[in-house]
Order: C-alpha cells, then structure tokens, then sequence
C-alpha cells in the first residue's frame, strides 16, 4: 500500500489535471459556438449551389463543358486531407489518416504503387503524418486556422482547380471530418474534381430544373462553376474547423469526468492507508503499554 505522503502527491496532481482540462472543455465550447454557427449558415447556400452546380454540368453538351466538369481516367490524384494543428481532440485526427491511408491504398493502390498520388494537407497532424511515411505531399496549409476566412481557402481552392485545369491531376478527393453535433463527426470522403453530374433517381429528378441561361451559357459556365468549387472546399473546411472543437470539448468533458472518479479512488485510498496507519500506531501503544505491565 503506498504511503500518505505518496497518495496526497497524486491527488494535487490529478486536480490540476483536472482544471487544466476543464478550462480547455470550455475554451472549446466558446469557439464552437462560433464554428457552428458559421458551418449551418454556409451549408444552405452550398448546398443548393452545388445541386445548380452539378444540373448545369449535366445539361451542358460536350462541347460547352466546364475543363471542371471534364472526365478523365484518374491516373494522376491528388488527395486532400483535413486535419488540425493540435491534438487532445479524441479519435479526431486518427480518423481522417486512417480513411485517407485506406483510401490510397485500396482505391488507388495502381497509382500510388507509380508513384501518381500526391497530397495536400490543412493542419499539422496530417503534414507530419504523411512526411514521416514518405507520401509526395505538394503542399501544406498548416497555419490557415489562424485566419480562417473565405479569402484564405479559396487561395488553396484556385490553387488546386489550376492544377486539375492543366492536367497535373486528374481527380481530386478531400477528406474531412463532417460536423453533426458536439459529440458527433462524421469522416466524409467526397470527388471533389471534376464535378460528377448527379445520381440519376427520382428524388434527383424531381428537382431538375430546365435553366434558362442569361447570359450566355458559357458565361454561367465561366463564372458559377469555380465559385461552387471554392464554396464547396471552404464548407468542407469549416466543417472540420467545427468538428475539431466539438471532439476537443468532448473529449476534455470525458478527461475531467475521469479525473474525477480517479480523484475519488484516490481519496478512499488515502483514508485506507490512513486509517491503516492510525490502527498500527494504537497497537503499538498497547502492545507498549501490556510490555511495561509485565515488567
């Protein structure tokens, strides 16, 4: 059984754990808030600009087609993975890397083996998990969450449609965490380039529309496609942004939880090593006390 002094070392220790994951629960809570309220504003607008996107791809003959909209065999890929900087998120990170390393090596097993899959990683975890593993990573964005704004992603998004344009790449796949509530994320791995033309169903068709273009239709073409694109990829980041939050908050909920209880065991062991400690010391007194009786 350890001493007392021993016992009381760990339960100062564990409540200072304790408050350092609590405060961190609730420096979370406060930017998730705000994440969240960002990501369910933008996703109306991107979701219907992307139904727009994807029936105007399909209406368009093949002579009008976007250099977006193009299909190509892919045997060059990109891959974009969306991490965080920081850990202490739960399953957050290990998520993500784990459905890009599969996806590379199942889907694209041809192209990796020749050396025609490339990466591009938002957030530290995933710049050091695929250098470390030798990936050909083209670039990394790891300080964007400092200034998270449109401007800043759809700098990476222009960057990534001038690559697919000239032919450095022939299908673009981005991989983030997708955001439903605090506790939970959802991984999503999405074709991001060339925009796939839309699930042919009834549900599908039932909202086709028959546009009528003015302008013209290549000035739609020209102008709502790259704008959709650069949607699409700052709402995938934004939703990784809150996701992050809402995993570190949870996850920091559970460590003081845990703190808590093992302050608890701590406690009784004290009181048990203390209470030990007392009835030793009364036996020794009487045993002293019946030694100087006999004498």
């Amino acid at each position: 059984m350890p001493n007392l002094k021993e016992v009381r070392i760990r339960i100062a220790s564990v409540k200072s754990t304790q408050q350092i994951t609590s405060a961190m629960k609730m420096v979370a809570a406060s930017k998730l808030r705000r994440a969240q309220n960002a990501i369910l504003k933008l996703r109306p607008y991107a979701a219907k600009l992307k139904e727009i996107l994807q029936n105007l791809s399909a209406s368009l003959d093949s002579d009008d087609i976007s250099v977006f909209a193009q299909q190509r065999a892919p045997e060059k890929v990109l891959i974009v993975v969306i991490t965080s900087n920081r850990g202490l998120c739960g399953a957050f990170n290990t998520n993500i890397l784990r459905t890009a390393n599969q996806r590379i090596q199942a889907e694209y097993a041809s192209q990796f083996q020749a050396g025609n899959v490339s990466v591009l990683t938002i957030g530290r975890k995933g710049t050091e998990f695929f250098g470390k593993r030798g990936y050909n990573i083209v670039s990394s964005h790891d300080s964007v969450f400092d200034a998270l704004t449109y401007d800043n992603i759809s700098a990476i998004a222009t960057t990534v449609m001038t690559a697919f344009a000239n032919r450095e790449f022939d299908r673009v796949d981005i991989i983030y965490n997708q955001f439903k509530n605090a506790a939970v994320q959802r991984v999503s791995a999405e074709q991001f380039l060339p925009v796939e033309a839309p699930v042919a169903d009834a549900a599908v068709s039932k909202n086709n529309v028959d546009y009528l273009f003015l302008p013209s239709k290549e000035e739609i073409v020209e102008d709502l496609i790259p704008k959709s694109l650069k949607i699409q990829f700052y709402k995938a980041v934004l939703d990784s942004y809150a996701s992050e939050h809402g995993a570190r908050m949870t996850a920091m909920h559970q460590a003081t939880d845990n703190a808590g209880d093992l302050i608890k065991e701590l406690n009784l062991a004290y009181n048990k090593a203390r209470q030990a400690s007392i009835t030793k010391e009364i036996l020794e007194i009487v045993s002293g006390a019946e030694a100087l009786k006999n004498t």
